[in-house]
């Protein structure tokens, strides 16, 4: 997914607004109808007929039909796909797209290129013998850090290459998707980037992810995600509490909230860049990559509620507000984005390996003892002495991977001890 910043006009924007009202109106629409469906009764509307129901609604409603008919079919389309997925991917059911929230709409190309085969030959139909024409994003270069695409609507929208001058290649792709969030417009093309090639040295490196410090990897290396600053944080603080004494539905708590939301933003892109750069370092410097498996969904589960036995309707503290600040600390690192983005660049070149005491393990003995673990940062082994720092130890058990042969704990051990496979 190659992602871009777009800067419309003003026309431009108020348009590319009404064509994001107008395809989440359809896709509302479809979650409606398929909402009424119940077992046993008639089957809801496929895209086909959602397709014929839509023609005749822009003909009696004249706001729908004063949209582009493209960009409306299109939401019926990813309708359809995303309802497949719920019995093919094991996607949930797609749920309603709410204003201000879910502001965006997906294009297919209108430039009409030919199709070949990988071998290099033409595709041709067969009952009609004619080769098979694609389609394609009409994307046009204007210099080194400009470029344009067509909007159905809105004609030619730029949008930035490089924010530092350096170029970029254009996007090759048949689809892009348009987003408007928190003020910023950006175009995403679905186009399959081709993988980053092994440098062919054999170097296996294992890399351990926490909170203090974001990767730890085997070689010695701990690379840390950026986060908000000081001044960032006191900033989102003073605009949260001026949001909360402002009037309810009021265009101050709004305004404060956007100011907030643009401050979260500016955090989000900071870690997604840090992520992107990471992962291209990691694929193109080892041959294998091995990331230690954690579960990210389950460890940011809210803490569930404790009731009182001896009060009814009442509840124990359950450290809800410092469950909740760990959830925070987790998910500002990019955990999931990192071992994500790296197996999407590396194919094939990236394993998980399970968690269990990979921070209690010596890396050089192989005993363990939670003794071992002083704190957070400080490893020392109480059978040999070795003494490490605790997430470069993990990352070096993690490197081992779990198909060595790495000493497991006994089932009667007290404090610690060993066994093998």
């Amino acid at each position: 997914m190659a992602r871009f910043r777009m800067y419309p006009t003003r026309e431009q924007e108020e348009q590319m607004l009404l064509h994001c009202a107008h395809a989440r109106y359809v896709w509302n629409l479809a979650v409606e109808q398929h909402s009424h469906w119940r077992k046993g009764h008639k089957a809801a509307p496929g895209f086909a007929e959602q397709c014929r129901q839509l023609t005749e609604a822009r003909r009696e409603h004249e706001w729908l039909g004063a949209g582009n008919q493209t960009v409306q079919v299109q939401a019926l389309k990813d309708f359809a796909q995303a309802k497949n997925a719920k019995f093919t991917s094991g996607f949930g059911e797609p749920t309603w797209r709410k204003r201000h929230r879910h502001e965006g709409f997906r294009i297919i190309g209108d430039d009409r290129v030919p199709e070949f085969s990988d071998d290099g030959s033409p595709r041709v139909n067969v009952k009609t013998g004619k080769q098979v024409m694609g389609r394609k994003a009409t994307v046009q270069k204007l210099n080194k850090r400009w470029a344009q695409v067509r909007v159905p609507g809105c004609g030619w929208v730029r949008f930035r290459l490089s924010a530092k001058g350096k170029g970029a290649a254009l996007p090759d792709a048949k689809t892009f998707r348009i987003t408007f969030k928190n003020g910023q417009w950006h175009a995403a093309f679905a186009v399959i980037p081709d993988p980053t090639p092994a440098p062919g040295t054999g170097e296996v490196i294992g890399i351990d992810r926490g909170v203090t410090i974001t990767a730890a990897i085997s070689d010695g290396r701990k690379l840390n995600c950026p986060q908000a600053t000081t001044r960032e944080r006191a900033q989102i603080r003073k605009h949260q509490r001026r949001a909360a004494r402002a009037p309810r539905n009021s265009p101050a708590k709004t305004a404060e909230y956007a100011k907030v939301a643009k401050l979260k933003a500016r955090e989000a892109n900071r870690r997604k860049d840090w992520c992107e750069k990471t992962s291209t370092m990691l694929a193109r410097t080892y041959d294998l990559i091995r990331f230690e498996k954690l579960r990210i969904r389950n460890m940011t589960a809210k803490a569930k509620p404790k009731p009182d036995p001896d009060l009814p309707g009442q509840y124990l503290k359950n450290s809800r507000a410092a469950k909740a600040g760990l959830n925070r600390a987790i998910l500002a690192q990019g955990w999931g984005l990192l071992r994500q983005r790296t197996e999407h660049k590396a194919p094939g070149r990236v394993e998980d390996v399970p968690a269990p005491y990979t921070s209690l393990r010596c890396s050089p003995c192989g005993w363990i003892d939670k003794n071992s673990r002083k704190s957070q940062a400080e490893f020392v082994c109480t059978n040999c002495g070795f003494t490490c720092n605790a997430d470069a130890n993990a990352a070096n058990n993690i490197a081992a991977g779990q198909d060595a042969d790495i000493p497991r704990p006994r089932r009667t051990a007290g404090a610690g001890g060993t066994t093998t496979h």
